[in-house]
């Protein structure tokens, strides 16, 4: 018997990885963690009332009669699945997208598209103010709140974090999505193989059966996840400059957005996008896939989807233009914080300036420090003034922070103090400039070693307009 079988659902009164949220009844997660290890707070759950305890194979724990022990070579795995039989309810359709960059403007993008259609959607990620992906209690919890909310379509960003940590296992994830994989979060996978191994469950584990996965066939990682995909008899439409499902053909920048023209099977068409840069236009190609994913072979709702996209809008801090009375400038604020999302953002806007391209940016603190010379690097190759100033340090000194991403762009100022630095670059800003602040995008604090302030870069950006007699719109 599985340690599935083992646990009566129907006599739990709720399933927890905290100790301190046990009450009488409830099933207590011990897993060993980063930090801490569950299996510590085992007789705190008991003495609270916990009436089940999971826990790791070879768990040994002097257990009161009344309390059950389940092990299970991966109890992770089993409390996900736990939680979906628990929590029951769901969302009808469900796509989930994974990649290093590009997740959040990706499901923003389908449940636009979805509102446009009159259907009830939501999305769920970096956005919703909390973890990429959340909690595996937490995130059934709001499966089932959206449920019950009306909601019947859900796009939701699936992280490393949350794959590697079991956490959707059990979500009926009908299509998912993969962008791209560049350097990021090695500061908790050990490696890129085992960064790129956690993305790839998304494909070989989680997916349903008969889903439908939507894969970036420009990028490495293409043949493997179109193998896994064949392999398990899932359906896969590729898109971008290669894809045959949804091909790229051309992207022509505008002023402020572009003109696309994509083709594939049964489909041909030519769409303004008001989104600036390359990359918004494959993070919509992705999030068309998912759309199309639910009605693959009916043309009328590939048409009906398609009249959608020229309405389209960023999400916040993902290339979001900051408006002035001026047309004359551009300003945009981005959440790149990774060598290649930095390198994406400023090669997007090269083709939208007409003279000087600004970069403001910091690193964070507490996070992978060999990714600070690359990205110092890439700013004083791609724009033509680079501001470094601080991110969220966290517990680190700002000024060592600097200094690391300094050595590789000895040509930038140096401008501590955020809040100094947007205002200096908007006061640099003449006519044909553009400027981009990257790091932190839709974050709203800064963090530091003791505290946390109220930080908006996009606010922050207006206040500096606003001080130059600038009317924002």
């Amino acid at each position: 018997m599985g340690a599935l079988e083992k646990i009566d659902i129907t006599a739990l009164k709720g399933l927890t990885q905290d100790s301190r949220k046990v009450r009488p009844g409830f099933l207590f997660a011990a897993f060993p963690g980063v930090k801490t290890d569950g299996r510590e707070y085992i007789a705190a759950a008991i003495q609270n009332g916990a009436s089940v305890i999971l826990a790791p194979k070879g768990t040994s724990v002097d257990m009161p009669e009344n309390v059950q022990l389940i092990t299970d070579e991966n109890p992770r795995k089993i409390f996900a699945h736990l939680a979906a039989a628990f929590y029951k309810n769901q969302p009808e359709y469900i796509a989930a997208v994974t990649g290093t960059n590009g997740k959040t403007s990706v499901v923003h993008f389908a449940a636009q598209i979805w509102s446009a259609l009159g259907l009830k959607s939501a999305s769920l990620g970096t956005l919703s103010g909390k973890m990429t992906t959340l909690e595996t209690v937490e995130l059934h919890e709001e499966l089932t709140r959206l449920e019950k909310d009306g909601m019947t379509h859900l796009a939701m960003e699936a992280s490393s974090h949350g794959l590697d940590q079991y956490r959707l296992d059990g979500v009926r994830i009908k299509a998912a999505g993969f962008t791209n994989l560049s350097r990021d979060h090695l500061d908790y996978h050990e490696n890129m193989e085992d960064y790129l191994a956690a993305k790839v469950r998304l494909f070989s584990d989680v997916l349903e059966e008969g889903g439908t996965a939507v894969l970036n066939a420009d990028v490495p990682e293409f043949k493997t996840l179109k193998t896994i995909c064949d392999k398990r008899g899932i359906r896969v439409i590729d898109y971008g400059r290669q894809g045959t499902g949804i091909g790229l053909m051309s992207a022509r920048p505008l002023p402020q957005g572009q003109e696309i023209e994509i083709r594939g099977k049964g489909l041909s068409a030519q769409i303004t996008l008001p989104l600036v840069g390359r990359f918004q236009a494959m993070n919509v190609l992705c999030a068309l896939g998912l759309v199309m994913a639910e009605h693959p072979d009916d043309p009328d709702w590939l048409e009906l989807v398609l009249e959608r996209l020229p309405a389209l809008q960023s999400p916040p801090g993902r290339l979001q233009r900051i408006e002035s009375h001026s047309q004359d400038v551009g300003i945009y604020i981005d959440y790149a914080h990774t060598p290649d999302a930095l390198e994406t953002v400023l090669t997007a806007l090269r083709p939208h300036t007409e003279k000087r391209l600004i970069c403001v940016f910091g690193c964070g603190g507490d996070r992978d420090k060999g990714k600070r010379p690359q990205m110092g690097e890439i700013a004083a190759r791609l724009a033509d003034i680079v501001i470094i100033t601080d991110d969220n340090p966290r517990s680190e000194d700002p000024a060592t922070i600097r200094a690391e991403i300094l050595s590789a762009a000895p040509k930038a100022e140096e401008i501590p103090g955020r809040r100094n630095a947007i205002e200096k670059a908007v006061r640099m800003l003449g006519r044909g400039d553009v400027l981009i602040i990257a790091g932190k995008g839709h974050e709203r604090g800064q963090i530091f070693a003791d505290h946390t302030e109220d930080f908006d870069d996009a606010e922050e950006a207006r206040a500096a307009i606003n001080k130059l007699s600038l009317t924002t719109v």
